[in-house]
């Protein structure tokens, strides 16, 4: 019988780092209450990349392929969150839950707004990390903090 602890990936900024675009954290201690014992592995692709506080950066359909564009100098950083949420998947590659922050660009599962060019809401959709996640984690639930929040 293995006596490895079970592993779980959190937003980081629901774990109470201030690592969100705006300098602030969205703690949640619920979330982390949920999993006390287990390993909780921090996540978050845009601070180690863009700093904090930064840029907001959006979803935008672009010819129908969803691009993450910075919002006010429309720069296109996908390439290169794509490239640090690929490398974070291959230092983690294992995990027994991964709870998200909704309606993140980067996080956001089924919850994130996804815009069309002049910045009008098309859909609501899935942050590039969240469909990343979907595919290297195949067998893993994902959720996102409201789960943990009682009304």
């Amino acid at each position: 019988m293995s006596s490895a602890k079970k592993r779980v990936i959190i937003s980081a900024c629901i774990l109470g780092e201030y690592c969100r675009y705006d300098g602030k954290t969205k703690k949640i201690s619920a979330v982390e209450e949920a999993y006390r014992g287990w390993e909780i592995i921090p996540f978050c692709p845009e601070a180690p990349l863009f700093g904090t506080p930064r840029e907001r950066i959006n979803v935008v359909d672009v010819n129908g392929e969803h691009r993450i564009i910075t919002d006010e100098t429309n720069v296109d950083v996908t390439k290169k969150l794509r490239e640090e949420i690929e490398r974070f998947c291959k230092e983690h590659p294992h995990a027994d839950a991964i709870v998200l922050k909704s309606k993140s660009p980067s996080c956001g599962y089924g919850t994130t707004p996804i815009l069309d060019k002049d910045k009008n809401e098309l859909a609501k959709g899935n942050g590039i990390a969240a469909d990343i996640f979907n595919l290297f984690y195949k067998n893993v639930q994902i959720q996102d903090e409201n789960q943990f929040i009682s009304e």
